[in-house]
């Protein structure tokens, strides 16, 4: 049996080559063609002036229906808006903004923006919304979602314009770039307490807790006024000002804190599972919020980006890491550590007054050798990580 001689693949790329640089017939454009040549082939042989005439109609029709098609996309402007950094499973919104600065209308094209798989989770090209028509010289406003499936720092900048106006004989699309840059962060559990940080600094000062402290304090110095918030306690509430501008205020107490440091640290040698890793992310992220909640001074360390702090610093620094160092070393702090790590050897050169948040590999579910209280997360167990992060129990020797 014959096989084409051209694939598939080979007739999809040469159409698309053909649509990108020119223009490419349709399906109903190549019939519309075929019956023209088959009027003027029809024409040579009985010589009827009237199968000219038909088969000349329809030749004409085709250039003006592919020259208006060249006609149709170009000098349309493309401009990104600034795209907020979103959690993993949130939905990113996307908006792009089309000028058409012509004296014309630019009607019935369609809008492909080239996407990153990881964003996505289908193909790349993710998003073709049709647009009826711009008007001359005004603008449209495109927005549209799409929700990531992993975290990362995502770059891209490609947007295809695809018309088949005005017949739809014709297809021709044209090539826009608009670099653009999403950040899609790990995601954030909602830990109620986190043993490990709860625990930290206990036997050498009794003004850790700053947050529960300010929230049972009922006098001190006050600090300032300011407007009520949900939440707040109503022992708090400044009653004159509250009566004289005729809304809650509330005192802000100066309540001397510890100053409690705590690091934060994420192995990122290379021996990790993948899905392990990326609980590591989550879970770094979650006992950090956890931290800043308890009015800690957290911060958080990796090999590739050192000590850093501030929720965005950390958050973007989390949604990049990955695990492609050869070897880790933590270096010597004088603060306490919360280790996060998949290799049990990397427990014994940590702090006395470190703890440790260790990850089971798949093909190993015995806890690590260490004297220092920690977790032991397993990921075979029926039990989230939220709870697992929660768990009052310590695994230690």
């Amino acid at each position: 049996m014959k096989t084409s001689s051209q694939s598939p693949e080979s007739r999809d790329s040469f159409a698309k080559w053909l649509e990108t640089k020119y223009c490419a017939p349709s399906f109903a454009g190549c019939i519309l063609l075929g019956i023209a040549i088959c009027f003027f082939a029809a024409a040579v042989n009985t010589m009827s002036g009237w199968l000219y005439v038909i088969s000349g109609m329809l030749t004409s029709l085709l250039i003006v229906a592919a020259f208006l098609c060249l006609r149709s996309l170009p000098e349309i402007e493309i401009i990104r808006s600034r795209i907020n950094p979103v959690t993993v499973q949130q939905e990113l919104e996307l908006e792009l903004l089309l000028d058409n600065p012509t004296r014309q209308s630019k009607k019935f094209f369609q809008v492909l923006d080239l996407l990153p798989i990881a964003l996505t989770g289908k193909s790349q090209v993710s998003n073709s919304i049709s647009i009826s028509e711009i008007p001359p010289q005004s603008q449209y406003r495109l927005s549209y979602h799409t929700l990531p499936q992993r975290r990362g720092i995502y770059h891209w900048e490609d947007i295809v314009l695809r018309s088949g106006y005005p017949l739809g004989l014709f297809w021709c699309r044209r090539l826009h770039l608009a670099p653009t840059r999403a950040v899609v962060y790990p995601a954030i559990l909602p830990i109620n307490r986190c043993p490990l940080i709860d625990s930290v600094g206990q036997d050498d000062s009794l003004l850790l807790d700053s947050a529960r402290r300010y929230q049972a304090a009922q006098e001190g110095i006050t600090k300032a006024i300011r407007g009520y918030r949900f939440g707040d306690p109503t022992r708090l509430i400044h009653w004159r000002s509250t009566a004289r501008l005729g809304e809650f205020k509330v005192r802000e107490l100066e309540i001397v804190t510890s100053g409690e440091n705590i690091v934060i640290a994420l192995d990122t040698s290379t021996n990790w599972d993948a899905a392990n890793f990326e609980q590591a992310v989550t879970a770094a992220a979650s006992v950090y919020a956890y931290a800043l909640r308890c009015q800690l001074n957290v911060q958080l360390w990796t090999a590739a980006t050192g000590l850093i702090n501030g929720f965005s610093p950390v958050l973007e620094a989390l949604a990049q890491v990955e695990a492609q160092d050869n070897q880790v070393t933590l270096p010597s702090l004088s603060t306490p550590v919360i280790w996060l790590t998949q290799n049990p050897s990397s427990l014994n050169s940590l702090s006395s007054m470190s703890r440790w948040i260790f990850f089971t590999p798949p093909d190993n579910s015995v806890a690590p050798l260490s004297s220092l209280p920690g977790i032991v997360v397993t990921a075979t167990e029926h039990i989230e990580l939220q709870q697992q992060l929660q768990q009052f129990q310590q695994y230690s020797v």
